[in-house]
């Protein structure tokens, strides 16, 4: 297991509230397996006085007994006071205390006046104590509820919210201590993701083939039945978000494609799309030239790339991996994994943008589609310049129809530099696996086409 890694900006505005003089709360979400309560532990180091309590499905009374006991370790005289949130909170914020209420959904679950109780606390109560409160959660929606939108109880009281997402490329990567290759680096996140849990899982010293066998496709893996997991603890119907999710890995990723896939009437899927949006499962993306409120070309895509691995490759499968055994990575994973893996390798290009090129401002990165023209990597400048780029994530190296493909489309695009003047176009093209003769000559003898390999984009991500 690695040590802790990235998040330095989030351990920051903690230990800043933890050092305040005045009354201060922290509220953290986010899914899952994201490494939230690890989070606080790290921000907690050196204070040890600090109260953390984490949350179980118990009654009311048992959870306020436990917290009174752990609380006690630091703070004896909260034994005296009569077992009630808002007296045993309001004895530890006049001791100026941290307090750490990891899992507070399930804490409001059994009493659901606890954040209206911290609500009057903080605006009564506090004004002589410099007491710290964090509140961490992984039901957004219960959050939300409490703290997150205007008409919760805590909402504008609190000093710093920190929505806890999977870690970047280079972050995830730490956890492998160079062991890989930039192209096993590519394929590993394009398979496990950024979610420090699941990484943690992947043992540096064994092939991709080896980890995914005994970590997801086993039925006794750690992970084979996670996002089940995940999502039943988060929603209250899941079939339908199920299905949504497998049709999106499936590649049916339109609005009607998914209804169309899924059996799902057209002006129903909003309520679910929107839900999986705020878990921060599902995204929608419009091409990089256009609005999203006014867009009529959005695409969904699955965030997480776990997630799409699993509802692309594991879902539905039953048995069918265990029949195979250990042949099961080779026989159905191994065929697809090149093409399943270039979406992810398309995202990482269009996030080494501004590295590879650092000579222009760049405004924005991303995708760009029309009817049947795609442009996997578009950057646009503040200057006369739009950078296009296609991405091959194959096993062969990239020929010259690639570049020629490039052009036609860019042809399509439509993109007016904000200066005014006549638009440049520079022409990028990203592969795994090298470039034919024909390509690299024409890199040599024209000024406006660049050449990169995965290397270049592994390392100007871990730049």
């Amino acid at each position: 297991m690695t040590d802790f890694v990235d998040r330095e900006e989030e351990l920051s505005r903690l230990r800043s509230l933890y050092e305040s003089e005045a009354a201060e709360l922290a509220v953290i979400y986010g899914r899952r397996r994201l490494g939230k309560t690890e989070l606080v532990k790290q921000s907690l180091d050196g204070y040890d006085d600090a109260v953390v309590y984490q949350a179980k499905q118990k009654t009311n009374a048992l959870q306020l007994e436990q917290f009174v006991e752990i609380a006690a370790e630091s703070y004896p005289g909260v034994t005296r006071i009569r077992e009630d949130w808002g007296d045993v909170l309001g004895y530890l914020a006049e001791q100026d205390a941290i307090l750490v209420l990891d899992e507070f959904p399930y804490l409001v679950e059994q009493d659901r006046s606890l954040p209206s109780v911290l609500q009057a606390m903080f605006d009564h109560e506090l004004d002589d104590s410099a007491t710290t409160i964090v509140i961490v959660g992984s039901s957004i929606s219960m959050m939300e509820e409490a703290a997150l939108l205007g008409n919760g109880p805590l909402y504008g009281r609190s000093s710093v919210k920190l929505d806890v997402r999977q870690l970047p490329f280079a972050a995830a990567m730490e956890f492998f201590d160079g062991a890989y290759a930039a192209d096993e680096q590519v394929c590993t996140w394009g398979v496990f993701g950024g979610v420090p849990y699941y990484l943690e899982e992947v043992a540096p010293k064994a092939t991709l083939a080896e980890n995914v066998q005994r970590t997801i496709l086993s039925r006794h893996g750690s992970l084979h039945n996670e996002p089940d997991y995940v999502l039943r603890m988060e929603l209250t119907e899941p079939t339908r978000y199920f299905s949504i999710l497998e049709a999106i890995a499936g590649g049916s990723t339109s609005r009607n494609e998914i209804a169309g896939t899924t059996g799902i009437e057209y002006n129903q899927l909003s309520k679910y799309l929107n839900r999986l949006a705020r878990l921060r499962l599902v995204d929608q993306r419009v091409p990089i030239t256009e609005q999203k409120e006014r867009s009529k070309r959005s695409r969904y895509h699955i965030r997480d790339p776990f997630f799409r691995f699993w509802f692309h490759f594991v879902y539905g499968t039953g048995d069918r991996y265990d029949e195979l055994g250990d042949d099961a990575y080779e026989a159905l994973i191994e065929p697809e994994l090149a093409d399943f893996v270039s979406q992810s390798f398309e995202e990482l290009s269009q996030s080494a943008l501004r590295t590879l090129y650092p000579e222009y401002t760049i405004t924005d990165t991303g995708r760009w589609w029309y009817d049947d023209h795609e442009i996997d990597v578009v950057g646009l400048t503040t200057e006369e310049t739009l950078l296009v780029g296609e991405c091959k994530f194959q096993r062969s190296p990239l020929g010259y129809d690639a570049f020629s493909k490039l052009q036609r489309h860019v042809e399509e695009l439509r993109w007016t530099p904000d200066t005014g003047g006549e638009r440049v176009e520079r022409y990028a093209l990203f592969s795994r696996s090298g470039f034919k003769p024909s390509v690299e000559e024409a890199a040599e003898e024209r000024d406006d086409l660049r050449l990169f390999a995965v290397e270049d984009v592994v390392s100007a991500l871990q730049s």
